[in-house]
């Protein structure tokens, strides 16, 4: 039951009588910002008495006499300039409290009127590059929404889009095929692959450094220098003076930039060249650069050699790839990679063309969009595809085999201009009606306000990041279960196993709990925490409940069986049955959206209600066995609420900690 859903419908209709398009003004109906102000509040006659030209109070008084929520709530009050406050009443918030506890595997959430059918493209790592830091955003995120919009009715296809096919391979081949080290291949193939491509990657960008962008950086320094050495023209009166002493300022600002930019990557290079392997290997392959790109190139065209390498690289990656996978709880419907696409590409090349879509440019085939400055390119003049074809097809594919009307690309914000081509060429192609959305994230930072990064200065690998989290966790469980005033109740395993719960649910939810566009600064401490908005803060209090019911030997089956009536005459009972009644809205709103911390908020307020309930309101030891019968069936809903919610999320509760 989603009662502001049901209370905005009622609202439409009272409004509808008044202004020809209530949308607007339904949406001021929300959940008060505190109980004296009732459990919702409408704030839509005061735009509304603005939009008629009458007193707020007045109007407000007319949508309360047309407003039919008797059967639901006590009498609308009207309170100060036109605010309408409504109270749920009593006997009607029990009965829906009951009836989310007679339904303990959908707490009584509907399933959503219109269902759609979605796509969702999440994690997407490059396969032989071991998943980072980077990797828990987009996996964690996509994850939870396949999840949430699963359980609402829809239907959801999880697509892994790998990275199987790129120029990360021709890397990989070209490093095989140079600088294997064929004992270390034989032991742990992924981990030598890892270690080729970084070494490949860092040799390509050297020679780029040294060819391209630093000799373009030195000539940009000595022409900003130059043009600062020129004699000024003498201003005609302060005002063009003190203009030209901006336009110096800010041109002195950019040389230092550059400057800055230049010394950078003179140090980066230099350190190669300093390096006792990379050095003499730098000199040795002074054209990796272009060398990679004819493995990548051979490879894309068939050649039988770079094919049987891919053919035989691509298994174990995958396996490695599956075990974070397996760790962390992510299941996909499909891992359709890069590589599954590439028969595809010259059509949609052709395809484009025919449609006057696509011309040629320079050599290469582009995509001529209103809005942007520059084309997209789907066709290099060397015959190469792009990422932006790969897409283009995968779209395409996505639409005729899945059926989608909606796909949504969990990935970061930094391309978020890829995707505003990408969906603007689509929708000219005849993609028009179906909703694409790029559901952008921001970065893991650091303490120190940087991309979180390891001391070395590499990025976190996703393994150890996981490890640490599940080793801190063992620590605290371990703490927490010595020091019980009985006596330590976990076993070792056990303290294992919920410290692989806590560890890897606390990384999770640390993740989920911000605002996906927004940085945030990653801490163990922080995420471990027994108190705050965390995962750990939630399985305590889901453990808690347990921990009741073990000690007062309660059958859960009762409870849910029970159908006395919930008594909810103390403010902290009621408090803790309307939380509860609004995880329905909590997850319309997620869904809405698609930002998990919007669930994530709604799991925290209700495990303060409980935590305010607990201190406030004896439940075993209840002053009548009906109170207690009572308060039991509200814990037990409680429970049963954070479970399902946490594991909507990716999240694993424990019943002890």
């Amino acid at each position: 039951m989603n009662v502001l859903a049901l209370l905005r419908q009622r609202f439409a209709a009272a409004l509808s009588e008044l202004v020809e398009d209530p949308a607007p003004l339904v949406d001021l109906v929300r959940p008060s910002q505190g109980a004296q102000f009732g459990d919702y509040q409408a704030n839509c006659a005061m735009p509304l008495g603005k939009q008629l030209g009458k007193p707020p109070r007045e109007v407000a008084q007319s949508i309360v006499d047309r407003l039919e929520v008797d059967d639901l709530c006590e009498t609308p009050e009207i309170a100060g300039p036109g605010f309408i406050n409504l109270r749920l009443k009593q006997d009607w918030l029990a009965q829906q409290v009951a009836a989310a506890l007679a339904d303990p595997r959908r707490l009584a959430v509907e399933r959503a009127e219109q269902p759609r059918n979605f796509v969702i493209d999440f994690s997407a790592p490059n396969v032989a590059k071991p998943m980072h830091v980077g990797h828990i955003r987009s996996t964690v995120i996509g994850a939870s929404l396949v999840n949430v919009l699963s359980f609402l009715g829809h239907q959801v296809t999880s697509d892994n889009h790998i990275g199987d096919w790129g120029t990360q391979f021709g890397m990989i081949i070209y490093g095989y095929k140079n600088f294997r080290d064929a004992e270390a291949y034989r032991s742990q193939p992924v981990a030598e692959l890892g270690r080729l491509y970084r070494l490949v990657s860092r040799l390509v960008d050297y020679q780029e450094g040294r060819k391209h962008s630093l000799p373009e950086l030195t000539a940009q320094v000595e022409t900003q220098t130059a043009a600062l050495a020129e004699p000024a023209t003498e201003p005609a009166d302060e005002k063009q003076a003190k203009k030209a002493a901006k336009a110096r300022k800010q041109a002195e600002n950019r040389l230092r930039e550059t400057q800055q930019k230049r010394a950078a990557l003179a140090d980066k290079l230099g350190a190669v060249e300093a390096d006792g392997e990379a050095g003499p290997l730098a000199a040795a392959h002074p054209n990796i650069d272009a060398l990679v790109l004819e493995e990548t190139a051979k490879l894309h065209a068939g050649d039988a050699e770079n094919r049987r390498l891919w053919e035989e690289f691509l298994p174990v990656c995958l396996e490695e790839l599956e075990k974070t996978y397996r760790r962390i709880g992510v299941t996909f419907d499909h891992a359709l990679g890069e590589s599954f696409y590439h028969d595809r590409l010259a059509g949609v090349v052709d395809d484009l063309k025919q449609r006057g879509l696509a011309r040629t440019s320079d050599g290469a085939v582009c995509v001529f969009l209103d809005g942007f400055d520059v084309p997209m390119i789907i066709q290099k003049r060397d015959g190469a595809f792009l990422y932006a074809t790969t897409d283009l097809a995968t779209l395409q594919y996505r639409v005729e085999t899945f059926a989608a009307d909606a796909v949504l690309y969990v990935v970061d914000h930094r391309q978020s201009d890829h995707f505003k081509m990408l969906f603007a060429t689509a929708r000219l192609w005849g993609l028009d009606q179906l909703e694409m959305e790029h559901l952008s994230f921001g970065t893991v930072m650091g303490e120190d306000g940087k991309p979180y990064k390891t001391r070395s200065g590499d990025t976190v690998g996703l393994t150890l990041l996981l490890d640490e989290a599940v080793e801190r966790a063992h620590r605290i469980v371990c703490e927490n279960d010595d020091a019980k005033p009985g006596g330590a109740e976990l076993s070792a395993d056990e303290r294992r196993q919920v410290a692989e719960a806590v560890g890897i649910g606390a990384l999770k939810y640390a993740d989920l709990s911000h605002n996906r566009t927004s940085d945030y600064v990653f801490s163990y401490d922080k995420m471990l925490a027994m108190n705050g908005n965390t995962a750990t803060y939630m399985q305590y209090a889901h453990a808690r409940v347990r921990s009741i019911f073990a000690r007062g030997d309660v059958s859960e089956a009762e409870l849910a069986a029970a159908s006395a009536e919930l008594m909810l005459e103390h403010p902290a009972e009621r408090a803790l049955a309307l939380e509860l009644l609004r995880f329905s809205e909590a997850l319309d709103a997620t869904a809405a959206e698609y930002r998990p911390n919007l669930l994530t908020n709604y799991l925290f307020q209700l495990a303060d209600c409980y935590s305010a309930f607990y201190q406030q309101c004896p439940v075993l030891k209840a002053e009548t066995d009906a109170l207690r019968l009572s308060r039991l069936r509200l814990c037990y809903l409680t429970a049963n609420t954070l479970r399902l919610g946490l594991a909507l999320l990716g999240i694993q509760v424990v019943e002890k900690m």
